[in-house]
């Protein structure tokens, strides 16, 4: 049974978005994040005594690259390569060959060239693994290379491809480079597909394992929720896959309902929620809070509210920060469904006719009406409305 791991765009010393206002400890933690997310992956690697890791590209942010992170990097393959576990690594978008990436890596490390190349081992069960893969040589690489990858002779050997890229039928907006369709990876007929470039976990095959594994950890609100590598074990009939996350900050999305926008009353209930979650580790939090009711809250009072529940995070081990609250209403809701009823319905004279002639039909209740023609039509919506809105807020 072979081992491994796949991993991709760990965009090590990369900028978070989120520091306005961050107190120092926070600021320091999220720089360390991709660090420690590194760490958990190879002490899993090694508890695991896999046989080798695949990473997809983007090992570092080449804008912001440090010597810090070469050093981090290549004391962490050491650990590996104490352990007899290989390294095979591509270069992406992020950091391309020609920005003169010369480090000397430790035995255990295989980086591709810009072109298309195989590495061959044999794992600690004598499976024979042949891994395909290239390196970007300029950040902005739109070739697809696939046509040279060599195709797979179906034995009993394990062929892995991997690719820094973006699949066709995605909805990926940024620079898509390397473009590739599922058929022409399937034409390889490779065991499984270690893919890199998007940042969102996302299988695209089953058979064969066609797989973004997404960051290690987010770096924004648009790379939120759990974040990791992807543990592989199996042999050519069947590699089993399990993602295992490593992220140290988790950016999260709530959603709160209150009634009240007293500002001590949803302070301490805002406070209360931070810390219904902090078990779940450092999190940066989108809030959404839903006030049913009519009062608002004034913007004093909002900003009083924000600033204490950020003063609250202050040399705590695990914070959770409210970088972001959208305080929703509920009856601006109805306002707005009312006011749509109005521009449809409310001009129309046969549908108020239509309406109240099931009353003016029935016998046991006409006798108490007042002529049709009498009906103040305004008042009788503005009470249809009232009732609407009470029935809203229930």
């Amino acid at each position: 049974m072979v081992k491994f791991i796949h991993c991709a765009d760990l965009h090590l010393d990369s900028p978070f978005r989120a520091r306005q206002n961050m107190p120092r400890n926070i600021i320091e933690d999220l720089m360390d994040s991709t660090y420690k997310s590194v760490t958990r992956m190879i002490d899993f690697a090694i508890g695991k005594n896999v046989d080798f890791i695949l990473i997809v590209g983007d090992v570092f942010d080449n804008q912001n690259r440090t010597l810090k992170s070469e050093v981090f990097l290549k004391n962490q393959f050491k650990r590996l390569e104490e352990k007899g576990i290989f390294v095979f690594m591509s270069h992406g978008n992020h950091d391309p060959l020609s920005s003169g990436f010369n480090t000397s890596w430790p035995q255990n490390v295989n980086v591709f060239l810009d072109e298309v190349e195989t590495f061959e081992l044999t794992s600690s069960s004598k499976e024979q693994v042949f891994i395909h893969g290239f390196s970007y040589y300029m950040d902005d690489s739109y070739e697809n290379k696939l046509d040279y990858f060599p195709k797979s002779s179906k034995n009993q050997d394990i062929h892995i491809g991997m690719l820094h890229g973006t699949y066709s039928k995605s909805n990926y907006a940024e620079k898509r480079y390397t473009e590739f369709t599922l058929e022409s990876l399937n034409e390889k007929l490779y065991n499984y597909w270690a893919l890199g470039h998007i940042h969102k976990r996302h299988e695209i095959s089953d058979l064969p394992p066609v797989v973004y594994p997404g960051n290690m950890q987010g770096r924004h609100k648009n790379e939120s929720g759990e974040k990791g590598f992807i543990f592989v074990e199996g042999n050519e009939v069947e590699l089993k896959r399990t993602f295992v996350p490593t992220q140290e900050i988790t950016f999260v999305e709530y959603e709160v309902d209150t009634s009240t926008v007293n500002k001590q009353e949803l302070y301490t209930m805002l406070n209360e929620f931070k810390n219904s979650i902090r078990d779940e580790g450092s999190q940066i939090v989108k809030l959404t809070v839903q006030v049913k009711g009519e009062d608002e809250l004034n913007q004093a009072d909002y900003l009083e509210i924000m600033d204490l529940l950020k003063e609250d995070e202050t040399d705590v081990e695990t914070f959770i920060w409210i970088d972001e609250i959208d305080i929703r209403y509920s009856h601006n809701d109805s306002i707005a469904l009312l006011r749509d009823i109005r521009q449809t319905s409310g001009g129309d004279e046969s549908l108020f006719k239509e309406a109240l002639n099931s009353i003016y039909m029935d016998p046991k209740v006409n006798r108490f009406l007042d002529p049709m023609d009498s009906i103040d039509k305004e008042s009788l919506i503005r009470l249809g409305e009232e009732r609407l809105k009470m029935l809203m807020r229930k």
